[in-house]
């Protein structure tokens, strides 16, 4: 068995709420196995063999006929100890008043949507594009930052979702479990 991690995107923001137990039951009724969520952002951990393409469709379509339309980001435990090591930030030197983010791509942007994005780069807060996700180094509050959700899903043309670097952490370890 593979253990997964669906990231779903804007949930328990703006009013499209679902409580964890409800979603747990959307995953479990996908015969997934040790389906777990972790905080009221919509990370979801579980166990299948199925194929990744099937394992994405299969859930954004579970949840939209319960609740509503949702775009879920697939990752491996493996894929995010690989973002963790892949860090382009030394996570030991950030200042205090920083913070690091990581967006995760539902494809690969293109080339050109890489360009146009790092168009926008400023000195107030960094961000790096690696594959499939974006680093964000944030010096100030996520909250006024460009670089959010939002903004690199309108430059890159993908679907994403983001979260702290803690929770990515934190998906890892209950990975492992």
């Amino acid at each position: 068995m593979i253990t997964y991690i669906a990231l779903l995107r804007g949930i328990n923001v703006g009013g499209k709420m679902i409580k964890m137990d409800q979603l747990r039951q959307v995953f479990e009724s996908l015969k997934l196995n040790n389906v777990r969520t972790y905080i009221q952002s919509g990370n979801v951990l579980f166990e299948s063999q199925e194929d990744r393409e099937q394992l994405i469709r299969s859930i954004e379509q579970a949840i939209e006929k319960s609740f509503f339309q949702v775009t879920v980001v697939l990752r491996t435990v493996k894929e995010l100890e690989e973002v963790v090591s892949d860090t382009p930030y030394r996570v030991t030197d950030l200042a205090e008043t920083d913070s690091l983010y990581v967006t995760f791509l539902a494809e690969n942007p293109s080339a050109e949507a890489i360009d146009r994005c790092y168009s926008f780069k400023n000195e107030v807060d960094e961000f790096t594009i690696v594959d499939r996700e974006v680093y964000i180094l944030i010096h100030k509050s996520y909250g006024t930052s460009k670089f959010s959700n939002n903004f690199l899903e309108s430059k890159l043309k993908v679907k994403a979702t983001t979260r702290n670097w803690a929770t990515v952490n934190k998906l890892i370890s209950m990975g492992k479990e």
